[in-house]
């Protein structure tokens, strides 16, 4: 979505709401494909939880991957990725301008932190069919992680 105002990329409010680090105990069975690139030119694709994740306000996002990953190192490498998100009857698919964040030095849950602009959001609604699921999760320990998630997401924040 485009904001008429200054024409800068913003996440719709549903968009923004869903991902907004508030209500994790009901957002604990969403899951989002983050797609980002190999240093070979392939797609590379890996999931992220409502915990890995904060709109700090609709135009900006921070996320925490878990440490030297394939898709830390894309991200690093790259300074982009692509957020693919299904909710609200849509898929949304969000380019991400990615910059790094220094490590938080007390982290209670180490991650690579990164700061992201919303370059591009566009929301894909079928004309002749609802959009009902996407990737969908099941916390196998919902009170542990979703603690980790809270702290996570307090230290995205900071």
């Amino acid at each position: 979505m485009r904001n008429h105002d200054n024409d800068a990329a913003v996440l719709s409010p549903h968009l923004y709401s869903l991902l907004n680090g508030t209500d994790l105990p009901d957002k604990q069975h969403v899951a989002f494909m983050l797609l980002t690139v190999t240093e070979q030119n392939w797609p590379h694709t890996a999931m992220i939880s409502a915990g890995e994740i904060v709109a700090l306000n609709p135009s900006t996002l921070r996320l925490g991957l878990w440490e030297n990953t394939v898709t830390t190192r894309n991200m690093t490498r790259t300074g982009q990725a692509m957020l693919v998100v299904i909710s609200g009857q849509a898929a949304c698919y969000i380019r991400l301008s990615l910059m790094r964040l220094p490590d938080l030095a007390n982290a209670k849950h180490p991650r690579t932190r990164f700061e992201a602009k919303v370059a591009d959001c566009r929301e894909d609604i079928a004309q002749y069919a609802d959009i009902i699921s996407g990737v969908q999760i099941r916390l196998k320990e919902p009170e542990t992680v979703l603690q980790r998630w809270q702290e996570t997401i307090e230290e995205l924040k900071s």
